[in-house]
């Protein structure tokens, strides 16, 4: 039987619809556009002793944020089936990129770290990518196998394993703070995935005396970690840069000196525009600023958690445990930068999403708020056709039971 175009269209708007979460979105403009004022007023003294123009760091930011957006415009066009096909050869292309950075003429040695790629016009850090493509391949691997992760060992150690090769190609670069924040989210979606507990604890146990041992291994993170116990043993060397910070939020106590008042980014706070902007809004809008950030990215993490239990409620897996992981990402990034910037973890060159200028990270930041995006609307879709279905269900019965009174009525005595 033909069916008229106008009655196809008919069904289509007649049918389940996603939407993007509001709640999201207003999470992620509010965390942009305080990074956006950030930015500008961190890093106009830096650029300026530069003689770069004022606002050269500014309109950096602005580009790569808006190049991030149209990554995160595509990524919400996208339906996840398609991602989760692709998840194997997208890792694959993930891990070529890692091992690039180590070849004479396309990586690049920048501060004695060998973590970016050459690509003419610009640098990219291919850590940055990782971090997604390992979210969507643990998603399609927890989908894929389920049992298996719930029930047998290998199926826990599996993406581990996978995981473990990431961490040494970061530690050879070196960037201990990226492997641990991989090995973090990894351990997390496995969990929140079904694996049993004493697989997780046992794996923990093994691998706790290797990350000791790697964090150890290189003189730098050994001053880095004794810096932290104590930055005033040593506040012009080692200890310069946590001080520095330490004094900032000082300065800043309740509400701050005044948005453009900093007195510590002149010069004094080593990286006021990324890894330590957290201080600058500490000192500028004090202790309300900073709880204003905090709560913005527990809102938006929050919502990223619940909307991944809903999915996996709802059945879809795969766009659930996209959300819990990039959830995970998002929220243990920022605290491990916020954990820096008040002196309650060492130092770890890891920015705050989206407010800490840089190329990279904003880009990719974005692609991956853009795909938590379309995780939630594919998630809200199918709530929808679940309401839809029983609402349709009601519907039958209910016109089942008019048809059925109907009947006894007319029915001869």
């Amino acid at each position: 039987m033909l069916i008229s175009p106008s009655s196809q269209q008919a069904r289509r708007r007649e049918g389940p619809r996603g939407r993007y979460d509001p709640v999201l979105l207003l999470a992620i403009v509010a965390l942009a556009s305080i990074g956006i004022v950030m930015v500008a007023s961190a890093s106009i003294a830096v650029a300026d002793g530069k003689h770069i123009g004022a606002f050269y760091y500014l309109k950096r930011h602005l580009l790569f944020l808006s190049l991030g957006t149209v990554l995160a415009v595509i990524a919400m066009r996208v339906e996840l089936k398609f991602v989760e096909k692709f998840s194997m050869p997208l890792m694959l292309l993930g891990m070529a990129t890692m091992l690039a950075v180590f070849l004479p003429g396309i990586g690049m040695r920048i501060n004695g770290a060998r973590r970016w790629l050459n690509l003419g016009v610009t640098s990219f850090q291919p850590v940055e990518a990782i971090k997604l493509l390992l979210i969507v391949y643990l998603a399609s691997y927890l989908v894929r196998h389920k049992q298996a992760v719930e029930r047998k060992l290998f199926g826990t150690v599996n993406p581990l394993v996978v995981a473990g090769l990431i961490v040494i190609s970061l530690l050879l670069q070196p960037d201990f703070g990226s492997s641990a924040l991989i090995i973090a989210v990894t351990v997390g979606m496995i969990w929140l995935g079904g694996a049993r507990m004493r697989y997780l604890f046992g794996m923990a146990a093994v691998a706790a005396p290797l990350l000791a041992a790697a964090a150890l291994s290189e003189n730098y993170r050994v001053r880095r970690l004794m810096t932290f116990l104590d930055p005033w043993k040593d506040p012009f060397n080692d200890g310069f840069q946590l001080t520095q910070a330490l004094i900032a939020i000082g300065r800043g106590e309740w509400t701050g000196v005044g948005l453009g008042e900093s007195v510590q980014k002149l010069f004094y706070l080593p990286e006021a525009h990324t890894d330590f902007i957290l201080a600058v809004i500490g000192e500028e809008l004090g202790l309300v600023g900073i709880v204003v950030v905090l709560a913005l990215f527990a809102l938006l993490v929050g919502r990223g958690l619940m909307l991944g239990l809903r999915g996996v409620e709802l059945g879809q897996h795969f766009a659930g445990y996209v959300a819990f992981g990039i959830s995970l990402m998002i929220g243990l990034q920022a605290m491990v930068s916020a954990g820096v910037n008040l002196g309650v973890l060492p130092t770890k060159g890891l920015t705050l999403p989206l407010i800490s200028s840089g190329g990279s990270s904003v880009m990719m930041t974005c692609a991956m708020l853009g795909v938590l995006l379309r995780a939630g609307y594919e998630i809200h879709r199918a709530g929808d056709a679940r309401r839809m279905a029983v609402r349709n269900e009601s519907a039958r019965v209910a016109d089942a039971n008019v048809a059925d009174a109907s009947a006894t009525e007319e029915a001869p005595a």
